[in-house]
């Protein structure tokens, strides 16, 4: 049997015999470290022609885009970045200018959170790689965790998801939409390259609750849909979804019609915003501190399905898929 017999998930199921059971499972590992500190480490991995390729993606951007993985990863965990450590993994004929874009374009992205890059190691390979590991910090009374969510909270999503998605299609077949005012294609194109990790999300959280919550949440990076589905199965809850309140951006609908950019904003994937699950009340403040930029799009049921409801329709019910979700293997 070999590991695309089984799939991703079922490979993960096997690491994670080996793994701290206690630990091991969310977006990063909370480590206690002292009495009112936890460490946070979270390690991404990016490979050429699996995660990025010159077609889609210069090096400044490859930079960019994997420090925003680890450091969405930290902040989906309630954590502060402190630092980052680079492996690479690099062909002997690759270009000196090549690794210098892509070291600015992590700069670049560390340096409004004033983080450093602390370390790291340079190896020969056949295929170009980087790993990246960041290290944050959290206190026990605000990290957060996929099994958190309970009956009642309200689900909580930053951003507009789908538009990564859109830009990659853009990226890859630029000749197909050449015929799109120059504002969409840069729009979504940006999204795609330069995606923002929220951690001004938890900076607020941190402010508005000295004393800490109870909130579940993940990253979006594998889509919206596996956020869902990843927090509901943890915490042994379902969800009801408003896809009313689900915002598919027009620069979307332009590009491939409403239909699938409703598909697009469940499973695109690499949005890289925050899906938390938290009472109304802590949502709503969430909501009048950064607008638009925040929207609740459903709710945490006793059932354990998720489900889209049309309000224009009550007999629509459309069961999240996981097996669209992005998979590795």
């Amino acid at each position: 049997m070999y590991i695309k017999d089984i799939g991703e998930h079922q490979l993960l199921s096997i690491i994670n015999q080996y793994c701290d059971q206690t630990i091991n499972g969310d977006d990063g590992a909370i480590i206690a470290f002292d009495s009112d500190r936890n460490l946070v480490v979270t390690t991404d991995i990016l490979v050429e022609n699996v995660h990025f390729s010159d077609r889609t993606t210069p090096p400044e951007s490859i930079g960019y885009r994997g420090v925003t993985a680890n450091l969405s990863d930290i902040a989906a965990m309630g954590g502060m970045p402190i630092g980052i450590t680079v492996g690479l993994s690099l062909r002997g004929d690759t270009e000196i200018n090549w690794v210098e874009k892509l070291y600015q374009g992590m700069k670049k992205c560390l340096a409004p959170y004033n983080i450093n890059i602390v370390g790291g190691d340079i190896t020969k390979s056949e295929t170009n790689t980087i790993s990246i590991t960041a290290l944050g910090k959290v206190s026990a009374s605000h990290s957060i965790y996929r099994h958190q969510a309970q009956v009642g909270d309200v689900i909580l999503v930053t951003g507009n998801h789908g538009l990564s998605r859109a830009g990659l299609e853009i990226l890859l077949f630029p000749e197909k939409y050449s015929h799109l005012p120059p504002q969409i294609r840069e729009k979504v194109i940006f999204a795609h390259q330069y995606p923002k990790p929220r951690l001004e999300v938890i900076k607020y959280l941190y402010e508005l609750c000295q004393y800490g919550y109870r909130i579940a949440g993940m990253d979006s990076s594998d889509g919206l849909a596996d956020a869902i589905l990843q927090i509901c199965h943890q915490s042994k809850v379902g969800a009801r979804l408003d896809r009313t309140s689900i915002i598919v951006d027009e620069a979307i609908t332009t590009i491939i019609g409403r239909k699938t950019a409703f598909e697009w904003v469940l499973y695109g994937g690499e949005d890289f915003e925050l899906v938390l699950c938290l009472p109304l009340n802590l949502a709503k403040k969430i909501q009048q501190e950064f607008g638009e930029k925040c929207q609740i799009i459903g709710q945490i049921t006793s059932s354990l399905e998720v489900q889209i409801i049309d309000q224009q329709n009550s007999n629509l019910q459309l069961s999240l898929n996981q097996k669209k979700t992005f998979q590795h293997f």
